[in-house]
């Protein structure tokens, strides 16, 4: 695990507010990288290798996987094949949980679709009900997100499988998995019985990847077709496609990551405890944590510090609330520090 332990040096403050790997990604990545020819950089990119390895990783074949330049194309291309408008005029509809990844609002309203916000409960509970209840005839598109973003939670797979089956045939219901790596839980093994979902995974956060842009679908071929129509031919670059499969081939590096932010959150849990903050148990890489009416003063302070914490406080049940990412453990110790000089000895 040598080269692994150590944090690297962030040079814009410590980023704590995009859910991040901060510790990087993998030297193999680099390695790989640093391979690259002229002439791979001067051709427009292969991508059969890159989605064999992505395929062998989720154990699917390789035509059920689509690349993507990072997972957000992946759901604007699902938004427009999912949401065109209706020969007799009618707005198709995307039913949306709260509190969600905004993405999903803007790429909905971006394509002409109605968006049909379902409301959370205190608890942050996956309101199953709610959304069964919003389904209608012109419903095309179920956003759903496992674990949650921001709040952390889990929803139940058996959730995602009583949607499916109740809404119309030509819908798809999106089941974004950016942190299934941290939950250990995934609906990929249950696609073949269910061909209206579409999963969309990322390779930003458990792999480090953000900075080279690079996702996947995974469904159905005759959906992911629908999707492949209206995304460029070669909207992944060569970079990303050549560190990808030597990402995925240092398994290592990822658990070592896991580690830390399974210890970073207990931390940060028992900080929050001493702090006397409510917080949510998250199955990803990041806490969602209540600061009340002293959110700004801890963000801005935070922030005054070289520690930048995500405001949520605007989203739907989020009312006084911060997201905190949990990953390399030095970084969550230094904002455990920062929390409590903001908080308990003033901003």
């Amino acid at each position: 695990m040598t080269g692994y332990q150590k944090p690297p040096e962030l040079y814009d403050g410590l980023r704590l507010h995009q859910n991040e790997n901060t510790l990087g990604c993998s030297p193999r990545v680099l390695e790989a990288l640093s391979r690259l020819r002229a002439d791979q950089i001067g051709f427009y990119p292969p991508y059969s290798a890159t989605t064999e390895a992505c395929a062998q990783y989720f154990g699917v074949p390789p035509d059920t996987v689509a690349l993507t330049n990072g997972l957000d194309e992946g759901i604007m291309g699902l938004a427009v094949a999912g949401l065109r408008p209706f020969p007799d005029g009618l707005i198709p509809e995307a039913i949306i949980p709260e509190p969600a990844f905004e993405i999903f609002r803007f790429d909905t309203e971006a394509v002409g679709g109605r968006v049909v916000s379902v409301m959370p409960h205190p608890d942050f509970r996956f309101p199953l009900e709610g959304v069964l209840e919003a389904i209608t005839p012109r419903t095309r598109v179920v956003f759903l997100t496992n674990p949650n973003n921001p709040t952390g939670v889990a929803m139940p797979l058996d959730a995602i499988r009583t949607i499916a089956g109740a809404v119309p045939k030509e819908a798809f219901v999106f089941v974004d998995e950016a942190y299934a790596e941290f939950s250990g839980t995934t609906f990929i093994p249950h696609l073949s019985l269910f061909p209206n979902v579409v999963v969309g995974r990322t390779f930003s956060k458990a792999f480090g990847l953000a900075g080279l842009r690079i996702g996947c679908l995974i469904g159905a071929v005759d959906r992911l077709d629908a999707v492949r129509l209206v995304i460029p031919i070669y909207s992944v670059n060569v970079a990303a496609a050549v560190a990808l499969p030597a990402a995925l081939e240092d398994l290592a590096f990822v658990e070592e990551y896991l580690r830390q932010v399974a210890e970073s959150k207990e931390l940060l849990y028992g900080a929050c405890d001493r702090l006397g903050l409510t917080y949510w148990k998250s199955a990803a890489n990041f806490v969602l944590v209540c600061a009340g009416e002293r959110v700004a003063a801890l963000v801005k302070g935070a922030a005054d510090r070289g520690i930048y914490i995500r405001d949520r406080s605007a989203e739907a049940g989020c009312a006084g609330c911060v997201r905190i990412a949990t990953g390399a453990v030095a970084h969550t110790q230094r904002c455990i520090e920062v929390m409590r000089e903001v908080l308990c000895v003033g901003g």
